[in-house]
């Protein structure tokens, strides 16, 4: 099987894995036990996990919170600064594109008295900069916007919101899960305040993640969404996942060492892949920007072909996805294409194609052959690609 949905998730590189190994069995210590070496082991290897994140991400070792993924991450951001900062207001902005644990998470808020701006994007998946001031008000407490899109890989312009946020004195949160890894994510140069991660989006263990909190200028507080411990200064209790935080801080030891590298690599085959299905097949669209997005990431509408029927081809034989993996078990449209105007027909006929670290060259051209063999055996099929053909309108 040829896999093609990195964006999902990636596999374990075996470096994480021979790291993580020892501290299931030979180091079983517990980060919290300070009265034995087994306990003191365990820490260190957390400190050092500390350590590699704060140089990727540019910030300081203190401000880590280690969490069992993006999704905790994200609920403790935006549900920790709606209470902590209740009484300056209860106004949250973010982007009607954004993944469904920023979108569900808001939801939640609104039923307990929050007030949710979701701006709108253009039909490329970025936000208008100036909708996105107007829409601050003097009782808004954060805005959250996602780093990278998880479905286009579209990029948000970061240092002009981070600019935007300061001058209004607003908190700035991003879901930074798809970029993290693939492009430099430095929340500081940027002013963000608040970022989670996961990881398992870049070559490191399922199960954990992290959320990067400012401590200073400004200092965040938030209020903690799980009790019983007082771990993690407080912010999140609970045994920490020693093994998968130790193979979380190697990824990104790896991530940080072969990103450049890797990014060329993703785009040369990208690029091949897109031009091979632009030329060789008539109506396909992209979704997305075509400069301000991930390298390893392509999103095309086959008009007049279902995504779902096209994968079948495939005999299993290629993994791509119609959608975020998130909300695979929702029959309902992508969220994020219908937000950008594509409508539930160029929904409904979108693939998304993600590269990763273990891909070959030669799996590009595969894929695209299988991609043309489905699209023209669906469309031969189909009386209304006959019709759009002859001339007819055939649109909605």
């Amino acid at each position: 099987m040829i896999y093609l949905d990195n964006n999902a998730t990636t596999a374990t590189d075996p470096q994480v894995l021979e790291t993580m190994l020892p501290y299931f069995f030979e180091k079983p210590g517990n980060a919290a036990s300070r009265s034995h070496p087994y306990g003191w082991v365990a820490t260190e290897a957390v400190d050092l996990a500390r350590e590699q994140t704060a140089h990727l991400f540019g910030v300081e070792t203190r401000e880590t919170v280690f969490t069992s993924g993006a999704t905790e991450a994200i609920n403790l951001a935006i549900k920790g600064v709606f209470e902590m900062y209740h009484r300056k207001g209860h106004h949250i902005i973010t982007v009607a594109t954004e993944h469904k644990a920023v979108l569900d998470t808001c939801h939640a808020l609104e039923k307990r008295g929050g007030e949710v701006t979701y701006l709108p994007v253009d039909n490329q998946g970025m936000i208008n900069l100036d909708a996105l001031e107007a829409a601050i008000r003097p009782d808004t407490i954060l805005v959250a916007v996602m780093w990278a899109n998880n479905e286009t890989g579209v990029i948000q312009p970061m240092k002009e919101i981070g600019a935007i946020c300061d001058r209004k004195g607003v908190l700035f949160f991003s879901d930074a899960t798809q970029a993290v890894g693939k492009i430099p994510v430095l929340p500081k140069e940027v002013g963000v305040h608040l970022m989670a991660f996961s990881a398992h989006k870049f070559y490191g263990p399922k199960g954990v993640g992290g959320l990067f909190v400012n401590h200073r200028a400004p200092r965040v507080r938030l209020t903690a969404q799980m009790d019983g411990g007082g771990h993690e200064g407080g912010f999140r209790s609970g045994t920490l996942n020693v093994p998968g935080i130790v193979g979380m801080g190697k990824a990104m030891e790896l991530a940080a060492a072969e990103m450049p590298q890797a990014s060329k690599r993703w785009q040369a085959w990208r690029d091949q892949l897109e031009s091979r299905l632009l030329q060789e097949l008539e109506e396909v669209q992209l979704n997305g920007h075509p400069e301000a997005r991930l390298s390893h990431v392509s999103n095309l509408i086959f008009r007049f072909v279902d995504a779902e029927a096209l994968m079948a081809t495939f005999n299993r034989d290629i993994a791509v996805s119609a959608g975020s993996a998130c909300t695979s078990a929702d029959p309902s449209p992508s969220h994020v294409l219908m937000a950008m105007g594509k409508g539930k027909g160029g929904a409904e006929s979108s693939l998304r194609f993600s590269f990763g670290r273990f891909n070959r060259a030669e799996e590009v051209d595969q894929v695209v052959e299988a991609v043309i063999r489905g699209v023209k055996h669906l469309r031969s099929q189909s009386p209304v690609w006959e019709m759009f053909k002859e001339g007819i309108d055939v649109e909605g």
